[in-house]
């Protein structure tokens, strides 16, 4: 893996063991009940280096594990022993081979969220790929071609609402590097082993699953389910109905408020930190006490430099800021929306009394969003209209609990067709009282309403609409899905498809 130059990497030890190359696995089409129409596996090929290109090769594990998260010990599953980890690193252009070994007790699988690569290593079951099976070894080979902030997690039922996500940061090498240290901030919430199981809570969803609601569903909501329950309510915030669930704990790099991660530092210091929410469920709002971030990036892409005392981030989001460290000791806060707790780190560069989860974090208040930034120039799409215009509702609501798009769940649902080299636009309209994280895979969005900022996760709120382009120059089969798993999993997902 390569190493940082002219800053520090401060994860607590975030690092993958390389490999040599592996035999790739072939990959054949199995039956795909429910997907409404046939799907043809693209079949990975061995890639060749070019040359001067260089080659990043890791192994990952996935398997059972204990985990310490502050004074909590949760049986749970993940890539290592850390919780969170490993990091994987690379460099644009590199040629990455992962091959993953799965030791769990069922299939598994491996998206590696917000990256644009080829349609055969995206890591969906029955639509990219064949499961991997317990006992069973599967290689991943992609050119990383952009740099940015990026993560992995399972694209398999609720798997990522256990252990199994680690950031993925894929450097510039054009990149001047104007700072001090690098903190990579990872935020989860958390119930596997000390509350209900992500598939319990599944199957409760389900027991009580509905009519997915067609057109606007101003109703539907309920109130507090309780820690690791359903049905949380969140009027007063303006996101609506922020999440479903209250979970026990919320952590930042793996540890609850009760013994919270630290992070060092020096006064005057310019740090770059990198955020990741990989939740199941949770929206954050965050802040770092007595300081002013300025947000540089949002998945992976440069926007114009904006101050925020907080941001909101939704579930597979990331943002990336810079914060000039002041002298003394400074509560890091990740407040979930509408739910009860808080994900609680510490930022010490001197003296002072540690501040405790009950203080006072003003900055909290007045989060910024997405819609208050724009691109930078270097990540703007080519200035063009688009070829094609997609209108696509979100539906659902919360009793009975149902989801989807245009009125329908996954596998009753028809796919987004498009044609090659077309400009195209959705027009993604939230006919809920929930906030929706939309992710879509392969590709990155031009928001128009925000100057051309690049997502490939877009947080639409409720009863609001949003215009995003996207360029149809990766063809395949691509996901496009609410990045709230329980959302997705009860039907929240369609496909976008062009050869």
């Amino acid at each position: 893996m390569n190493h940082l130059s002219r800053r520090t990497l401060l994860v607590g030890g975030l690092g993958l063991a390389t490999t040599g190359a592996l035999a790739g696995c072939s990959v054949t089409t199995p039956p795909t009940p429910g997907t409404p129409s046939p799907v043809v596996l693209p079949t990975p090929t061995a890639a060749t280096p070019t040359a001067g290109q260089r080659v990043t090769t890791a192994t990952l594990t996935p398997a059972a594990r204990t985990y310490d998260l502050g004074g909590v010990t949760a049986s749970s599953w993940g890539y290592s022993d850390q919780l969170g980890q490993p990091l994987f690193r690379a460099t644009a252009g590199d040629l990455v081979r992962v091959t993953v070994d799965n030791r769990l007790p069922e299939s598994t699988s491996v998206h590696w969220h917000g990256v644009r690569l080829a349609n055969a290593a995206d890591g969906v079951p029955g639509i990219t790929q064949q499961p991997i099976e317990p006992g069973q070894q599967y290689r991943y080979e992609f050119t990383a071609p952009d740099p940015g902030t990026y993560f992995f997690h399972p694209h398999s039922g609720v798997q990522i609402d256990r252990g199994l996500y680690a950031p993925l940061i894929i450097d510039d090498p054009r990149e001047p590097g104007a700072y001090d240290a690098e903190w990579i901030v990872v935020l989860d919430d958390w119930t596997d082993g000390v509350g209900k199981s992500p598939d319990d809570i599944l199957a409760a969803f389900k027991a009580q699953h509905g009519t997915v609601s067609s057109g606007m569903n101003p109703g539907g909501m309920m109130g507090s389910g309780g820690m690791g329950g359903m049905g949380h309510g969140s009027m007063g915030s303006p996101l609506g109905d922020a999440g479903d669930i209250d979970y026990p704990h919320y952590l930042i790099n793996g540890r609850a408020s009760t013994a919270p991660a630290t992070f060092s530092g020096k006064p005057g210091q310019r740090v770059r930190m990198r955020f990741v929410n990989a939740a199941a469920d949770t929206i954050f709002r965050v802040a770092l006490g007595g300081h002013l971030f300025t947000i540089t990036h949002t998945d992976g892409y440069p926007t114009k430099p904006t101050q925020a005392r907080s941001f909101y981030i939704a579930m597979g989001e990331r943002y990336d800021v810079t914060v000039t460290l002041a002298d003394g000791v400074f509560p890091l806060v990740a407040r979930p929306e509408g739910k009860n707790g808080t994900a609680w780190a510490i930022v010490k560069t001197g003296s002072g009394t540690t501040p405790t989860p009950g203080v006072l974090v003003p900055e909290l208040d007045n989060p910024l969003d997405s819609r208050q930034l724009s691109a930078d120039t270097s990540a703007l799409l080519p200035n063009r209209e688009p070829d094609a215009v997609v209108d696509v509702q979100l539906n659902g609501q919360m009793q009975p609990y149902a989801w989807g798009i245009n009125g329908k769940v996954f596998g009753q649902d028809t796919p987004i067709t498009v044609k090659a080299g077309q400009r195209v636009r959705l027009r993604m309209s939230n006919m809920t009282m929930m906030s929706h994280p939309m992710h879509l895979h392969g590709h990155t969005w031009g928001l128009p309403s925000n100057g051309g900022l690049r997502k490939d996760t877009v947080l639409v709120m409720p009863m609001q609409t949003v215009t995003a382009d996207l360029q149809a120059d990766n063809p395949g089969v691509w996901m496009y899905h609410c990045h709230n798993i329980y959302h997705a999993e009860l039907g929240m997902m369609t496909t976008l498809r062009y050869n």
